[in-house]
């Protein structure tokens, strides 16, 4: 059997997806996708018991498939002291929006608009990569609504002059898009050699590979193809 065919038979990544479901239903979180209007619906995992005891604790994930990819190995740290909120962003997993606004701006209004919905008007923040500028800018435009923030691996400091000094070094926007969504395991490989310290993508089989690419990448809602945004004539990453 020629290896791209594996997934015919078996998926690792939709058998990854199921085992994270099941441990985020079992860490006490329940799938949840709020409307919020103007054809944009959030997908979130929320407390199936909200306890009034403890804060409340927003996780924000980065570039990726959905939010279990992220915070799957952290629940148990959190679960026990915080509820704990994981939603997908817009364009990112389940959730999806008819709107054409593609800013962190945006993001995070939709943010705060699905954690009201949910009754959690106050609460603290962990964003990684992109989920940290979408955090950045929600304690920008909330600041009463944030106790604590913490920022994971976010370029929010970022100028225009790192770009021109070789921070990301890339021809074209186009050659941006074909990095950060990728289409080939070649690309995916690329990817992982920019987003790990030790990156081991060599190792790792391209059916492997080609299988998260039919999952996330070819296959999400038409509305969340465009997984990068422009500001002026930057390119900002997350």
């Amino acid at each position: 059997m020629h290896p791209f065919k594996l997934s015919k038979c078996f998926s690792f990544t939709a058998s990854r997806d199921w085992f994270y479901k099941q441990s985020f239903s079992n860490a006490g979180l329940r799938s949840v996708a709020t409307d919020l209007g103007e054809g944009t619906v959030m997908h979130c995992w929320v407390p199936k018991i909200q306890n009034a005891a403890r804060p409340n604790l927003l996780l924000l994930h980065g570039f990726g498939a959905n939010a279990m990819w992220q915070y799957g190995e952290h629940l148990r740290h959190f679960t026990p002291r915080f509820n704990v909120y994981v939603p997908d962003l817009v364009f990112f997993g389940e959730s999806y929006t008819a709107r054409t606004d593609r800013s962190e701006s945006f993001q995070a209004q939709c943010v705060m608009k699905m954690m009201e919905k949910h009754g959690a008007l106050r609460m603290n923040l962990v964003g990684i990569s992109y989920g940290g500028f979408v955090g950045y800018s929600m304690a920008a435009q909330f600041p009463d609504r944030l106790d604590k923030l913490v920022l994971c691996c976010t370029g929010v400091c970022l100028e225009e002059k790192d770009l021109e000094e070789g921070f990301f070094n890339v021809a074209n926007l186009d050659e941006a898009i074909s990095i950060l969504l990728p289409r080939s395991p070649e690309k995916l490989r690329e990817l992982m050699s920019f987003s790990f310290v030790k990156p081991q993508a060599r190792w790792v089989p391209s059916y492997f590979l080609t299988d998260f690419i039919d999952i996330h990448v070819l296959r999400p809602n038409p509305l969340t193809v465009v997984y990068y945004f422009v500001i002026g004539p930057s390119i900002r990453l997350a």
